[in-house]
């Protein structure tokens, strides 16, 4: 099965790595699901979790907040303001972040703690 490089890099990180066989990303256009062989990508991200899939089954999940996608030679770059993998998020710290953004009436900070949660695979 074809694959591409997927680099997924944070501001103060490198944060994964690899092949994968698919990689869904939300952009200001909507969502974006890149294969080998896409055409050519550019995108400003939105917060919001991209998906990475490996061929061997396994599924990368990360909370990411801003940022640019590029795609080109079967080389995926997404550079990252924010970004943190799945397993990475206190769930309970995301769930009081939500909290206090909803009281503060704060869309931007609630918006980052929804995608944390939502990455986390806590459907909010």
């Amino acid at each position: 099965m074809a694959e591409l490089h997927v680099e997924l890099v944070a501001a103060d990180r490198k944060v994964w790595s690899g092949e994968a066989t698919i990689v869904v990303a939300r952009t200001t256009d909507g969502d974006v699901g890149i294969q080998p062989g896409h055409t050519p990508v550019l995108g400003v991200l939105e917060s919001g979790p991209v998906t990475i899939r490996q061929a061997d089954g396994n599924t990368i999940v990360a909370a990411v907040h801003g940022g640019f996608v590029s795609f080109a030679d079967n080389n995926l770059s997404v550079l990252a303001e924010i970004a943190e993998l799945a397993d990475e998020i206190d769930v309970a710290r995301a769930e009081r972040a939500l909290e206090r953004a909803g009281a503060a009436q704060d869309s931007a900070a609630e918006r980052r703690a929804e995608t944390r949660l939502r990455a986390a695979g806590i459907g909010h």
